[in-house]
């Protein structure tokens, strides 16, 4: 008997665990964080600390760093360093006045500087993965794994690609509005609150007036052939911004890569479907 409970209280302590890691609620929202004054710009960093191995996470197009508010507690409770900085121009980052466009992938190499982190796990999606590939393969010897997600990267594609795009392109798509595009239908349907606290993100994503960033080289299959470290490559099986198919075209450039499909999962797969893509990249990174 005695056995048994110690036996049984050790796979409650092992559940409630898992919890920590994966059920973040969806109302949770991201706390602290601070400014870190880098050349052309004042960037907003969310850092956890501790000692643990650290992760960057590099947020999509329509979001800065409290699109991760799903990522941060569960990365930082299996042990890890998380750190989310706002893209400069998005969220709390500010450019500097008169700051011409530079590559984000600079800012990012020097705030990997200034927090003396010589190696690191990489994880970017949609626009993020963009920057992730292109620092990647500039600095590979910094970054032990990447994680791409829902991204197409900025390819120059080949003529698969291009044909594959064409062919799948929805009419009007690009007029949609914002969640229409980048969350699926189920999601939409079933958490009214987790879209109404999407767009509330999406609606502070961008700065006015600020200009886009730059990709330190272009992104194309011959960079992805370069690339030599760990990829996990995830996808979400109803994103109808970039699809599963269009990212197994480019995917299959890697030396390297895991492939993660998950299911009733739109663009925004990591804010869809916290707890089966905070499982894939951990399962990924901890190996």
């Amino acid at each position: 008997m005695n056995r048994f409970l110690a036996w049984f209280c050790s796979a409650i302590a092992a559940c409630l665990a898992l919890l920590a890691v994966f059920m973040v609620p969806a109302s949770a929202e991201v706390s602290g964080g601070r400014f870190i004054d880098l050349p052309g710009v004042k960037l907003w960093v969310i850092d956890t600390g501790g000692g643990g191995e650290p992760i960057i996470l590099l947020h999509p197009r329509t979001g800065h760093s409290a699109i991760w508010e799903k990522q941060i507690a569960g990365f930082a409770a299996a042990g890890f360093r998380v750190i989310a900085p706002d893209k400069p121009g998005a969220g709390k980052s500010m450019m500097l006045p008169e700051v011409k466009p530079f590559a984000y992938t600079e800012t990012l190499d020097a705030l990997v500087d200034r927090l003396k982190i010589e190696r690191f796990i990489l994880l970017g999606v949609a626009e993020g993965g963009y920057f992730a590939f292109d620092y990647a393969a500039w600095k590979p010897d910094k970054v032990r794994k990447l994680v791409l997600g829902a991204t197409g990267l900025g390819v120059q594609v080949d003529e698969e690609g291009s044909a594959f795009r064409r062919n799948s392109a929805i009419p009007g798509f690009s007029k949609l509005p914002a969640d229409v595009r980048e969350l699926s239908p189920t999601y939409r349907g079933f958490n009214p609150e987790g879209v109404r606290r999407w767009l509330e993100i999406e609606h502070q994503a961008a700065q006015i007036d600020v200009p886009r960033h730059l990709l330190r080289t272009p992104n194309t299959v011959e960079k992805l052939a370069t690339l030599k470290m760990p990829v996990l490559v995830v996808a979400g099986d109803v994103d109808l911004t970039t699809p599963s198919g269009a990212i197994r075209l480019w995917a299959k450039h890697l030396p390297q890569h895991e492939f993660k499909l998950i299911t009733e999962a739109g663009h925004a797969v990591m804010w869809e479907q916290p707890e089966a893509f905070n499982a894939a990249v951990l399962d990924f990174i901890q190996r």
